[in-house]
């Protein structure tokens, strides 16, 4: 597979403009936020070996990613954003996704915007590229420190929420978790408007969702 580039940011004017790559992690999974990213990388990239790793976050290691994303935040102009599992019950899980990159571009004032997708949040001036992460050296970049962000509050979710293996998948529909949806119930962290979600809440009934902290205790 080719290298993400900055084929696309040249295209929009970078280096004399702002051009900022938009990923987002988290759309998928059962539970937690949908945690976004913006990233305007530096005028003068130079041939750091850095740069030539920087890949889709999905394609990396755990370890590559933390190593990468340490250099992201030191060298780059960035930003998260973030939209709670209260608000994808509310809004949907695509209109809170836009909302998540709304928020994280606060942070960067970008001239133009590139974005891995199919539709731009409305008001924001760019270009939306399906597998943009797989394209562009921004997006890619968006989408390490998004993933790093994520997950480490899933571990950390973990350890207030054990019966659930946050820790291990992330909050994405595994076996393992749907398991334990189905042996524990719902946790406050898991959406409601997903389906599975959804099936243990009517399953195990109102008095198992009143304190919504079952997942509380010994671990699976």
């Amino acid at each position: 597979m080719q290298a993400p580039s900055l084929r696309y940011e040249r295209r929009s004017g970078y280096p004399d403009r702002r051009i900022a790559g938009v990923d987002e992690v988290g759309r998928g999974c059962l539970a937690g936020p949908v945690v976004t990213a913006a990233v305007i990388l530096p005028s003068i990239l130079g041939t750091h070996p850095f740069v030539s790793a920087i890949r889709d976050s999905k394609l990396l290691s755990p370890k590559k990613r933390f190593e990468l994303a340490l250099w992201i935040r030191t060298w780059a102009t960035w930003s998260l954003g973030r939209a709670e599992v209260h608000e994808i019950d509310e809004l949907n899980i695509l209109h809170a996704t836009m909302l998540a990159m709304k928020r994280a571009l606060v942070g960067v004032h970008a001239d133009y915007v590139l974005i891995d997708g199919n539709r731009l949040p409305d008001g924001v001036v760019g270009h939306a590229l399906v597998k943009g992460d797989n394209l562009s050296l921004s997006i890619a970049a968006a989408s390490i420190l998004a993933k790093v962000a994520r997950d480490q509050e899933m571990v950390d979710l973990d350890k207030y929420f054990p019966n659930y293996g946050f820790a291990q998948h992330k909050g994405y529909p595994t076996k393992i978790h749907q398991e334990a949806l189905e042996r524990w119930g719902i946790s406050p962290h898991h959406r409601m408007s997903f389906a599975p979600v959804k099936k243990s809440f009517l399953l195990r009934g109102r008095d198992h969702h009143t304190g919504r902290n079952a997942g509380r205790g010994q671990k699976l």
